[in-house]
């Protein structure tokens, strides 16, 4: 009888655990983030004769592995990088990556401006133009613009250059117009380029008005320019609105200091 009633408990006692554990709320399982690497990468194709080779600049976009490349100094079919063509959908080929290029004037023959590489699913490619101030003259500038998702977030990656003159009048215009444009756009962005000014420049201090730096604190100190002798930070890359990525990690790949006379800079986001 001992032995019976012993049996009986233990069953019973199974029994109460499992209804105890029927009773326990739902555990949420933790959701994972989301992340975007992202690299900009003016690829130097303005030299006096144009690129001798594509494949070193290809290589470090490979090593790099982004998700997303701006670039600048394209050019399509000018005469001094003929034998190239059309270098973004060159390096895209190169690459595995999707392309689009923008142009910001005639130029050699052919076209000049500014492209995007994509390994996301593109949605949707745009291109817009900066103007100059009319009384300083200088090139006109171009803006690259793709719409993106991944993982059913959605977002758009611009590709852009501005002026590089010693005056800082044209970029203090291509500043104010860009963010004016950027204020129309219907989904969160994320700004990569050269924009040819200094962290201390009022043409920064414009555009953090509106967006984000994607450097940690908003302090971008790494030099970028020139690889042969860096001194100054002039490659960024920037977001908007605040709350729509988080910052994770940013460096510059000084290791990438023969392919170009700029540093490539590359960021990895949370998507929010």
């Amino acid at each position: 009888m001992n032995k019976f009633f012993y049996a009986l408990m233990i069953v019973g006692l199974l029994f109460s655990c499992g209804k105890s554990n029927d009773n326990l709320p739902p555990v949420d399982e933790p959701e994972e983030k989301i992340s975007v690497k992202v690299m900009t990468y003016n690829i130097y194709g303005a030299r006096s004769g144009g690129i001798p080779d594509l494949e070193p600049i290809a290589e470090v976009i490979r090593r790099v592995n982004p998700d997303l490349v701006a670039l600048q100094e394209v050019d399509k079919f000018t005469n001094r990088n003929q034998k190239h063509g059309d270098i973004a959908r060159k390096l895209g080929e190169l690459t595995g990556m999707d392309y689009f290029f923008a142009k910001a004037m005639d130029y050699n023959g052919g076209e000049y401006g500014d492209a995007v590489l994509s390994k996301l699913p593109v949605l949707e490619k745009s291109a817009f133009n900066l103007e100059v101030e009319p009384a300083l003259g200088g090139e006109r500038r171009s803006v690259a613009r793709i719409k993106v998702t991944k993982e059913d977030k959605v977002f758009y990656f611009v590709s852009t250059h501005f002026d590089h003159l010693s005056d800082e009048r044209n970029r203090i215009k291509q500043a104010n117009d860009f963010v004016e444009l950027a204020k129309d756009f219907e989904w969160p962005v994320i700004v990569a380029g050269d924009l040819n000014a200094t962290p201390e420049s009022k043409t920064i201090r414009i555009l953090k008005d509106y967006f984000s730096m994607g450097c940690p604190n908003g302090n971008c100190t790494q030099y970028t320019f020139p690889t042969s002798n860096a001194s100054k930070t002039i490659d960024y890359i920037l977001y908007a609105p605040l709350n729509a990525f988080t910052p994770s990690i940013y460096s510059v790949y000084t290791w990438a200091n023969q392919e170009s006379d700029h540093f490539p800079v590359v960021g990895i986001f949370e998507i929010n």
